[in-house]
C-alpha cells in the first residue's frame, strides 16, 4: 500500500457498529504509514498500574478480581455494561487519563511529520472528535456483525446491549466524511482503504472550526 504522509499531517477517526471489523481496517490505515492510537490498547495498559488498580479495588471490590488478585477483565465489562452508574465511575477512573495519553500519542506523532488514525470506541460521544480532521465509518451488515460478535464468544444479548451503549449507527454514518464496507473479504476491504486514501491525498481533510454534533 502507498504511503499516506500528507504535510502538515491529519488526524482521521474511525467509528463503527460493535464488530463491524474496526480493528482490520485500521491495521490497514496503519500499513499506509498512519500512527494507530488505540484508546482500548491504552486502557489495557492503563488499569494494570498499581494507582488504578487501586481505585478500581475502591470502587468494584472483589468482584472485578480473580482468585490471584489480576484483575477480571470480563467481569468488570459485565458489570459496567449492565450498571450505568458504575460505568460513570469507571470512566471517571480511566477516561481523564486515557484522554491525556491519546492527545499525547497524536502529538508525538504529528510532530514527527505522521498522520493518525485516532481508534477510539467513544470517539463521537466525547470530546476527542474534535481533534480529527475527518472521520470513517466501518460499515457491515448486521448478520456479519452479529456472527462476528458470537464468534468472540459474547452472547447475542452481550452484543446488542454494547451496542446500545453507543451511538447509533445511523448517527455515527451520518456524521462521518466516509464509509468502509468490511463485510467482504479482505481484499476487498483494502481497495477500499486505498481508494480513500487515494483521493485524500490530493485533497487531505481538514478540521473545519465546527464539526457537526460537535
Amino acid at each position: 500500500m502507498d504511503r499516506f504522509e500528507p504535510q502538515p499531517p491529519v488526524v482521521i477517526g474511525i467509528v463503527g457498529g460493535i464488530a463491524a471489523g474496526k480493528s482490520t481496517v485500521a491495521a490497514l490505515f496503519a500499513a499506509a504509514g498512519l500512527e494507530h492510537v488505540d484508546a482500548d490498547g491504552i486502557a489495557r495498559a492503563l488499569v494494570d498500574e498499581p494507582a488504578i488498580r487501586t481505585a478500581l479495588r475502591a470502587r468494584f471490590g472483589a468482584a472485578v478480581e480473580r482468585d490471584d488478585g489480576s484483575l477480571d477483565r470480563a467481569a468488570l465489562a459485565r458489570l459496567v455494561f449492565a450498571d450505568a452508574a458504575a460505568r460513570r465511575d469507571l470512566e471517571s477512573i480511566t477516561h481523564p487519563q486515557i484522554r491525556a495519553r491519546i492527545l499525547a500519542q497524536i502529538e508525538a506523532a504529528k510532530a514527527a511529520g505522521r498522520s493518525v488514525l485516532l481508534d477510539a470506541p467513544l470517539l463521537l460521544e466525547g470530546p476527542l472528535h474534535a481533534h480529527c480532521d475527518a472521520v470513517v465509518f466501518v460499515d457491515a451488515s448486521d448478520a456479519v456483525r452479529r456472527r462476528r460478535a458470537l464468534a468472540r464468544g459474547w452472547s447475542e444479548a452481550e452484543w446488542q446491549r454494547r451496542e446500545q451503549n453507543q451511538l447509533g449507527l445511523g448517527l455515527k454514518r451520518a456524521r462521518a466524511n466516509a464509509s468502509i464496507r468490511n463485510d467482504a473479504d479482505l481484499d476487498a476491504t483494502r481497495r477500499a482503504v486505498e481508494e480513500l486514501l487515494s483521493t485524500w491525498r490530493d485533497c487531505p481533510p481538514r478540521r473545519s472550526e465546527e464539526r457537526p454534533g460537535s
